[in-house]
């Protein structure tokens, strides 16, 4: 994912990273999302590199995003 978020010059809007990302499929360990999607979740408006956008980006990961498919963390 970082990758798709060098493509962009920097600083760069949220809603231009929305923009560019809509349609790109991040697959998880249970489940996708739409990276345009889940940049739109972020709460910042402006991001100033790759790897700000980035660590935006993992506070609005869903659950699914997270561990092995199938994976228990003991709950049976």
């Amino acid at each position: 994912m970082v990758d798709e978020f060098r493509e962009h010059s920097y600083p760069a809007a949220r809603q231009d990273l929305v923009d560019s990302c809509d349609g790109t499929t991040v697959l998880f360990a249970d489940g996708d999302a739409d990276l345009g999607d889940l940049v739109a979740d972020i709460d910042q408006e402006r991001f100033e590199s790759a790897e700000d956008s980035f660590a935006a980006l993992q506070n609005v990961l869903p659950i699914e995003a997270l561990g092995e498919p199938r994976q228990s963390d003991g709950d049976a």
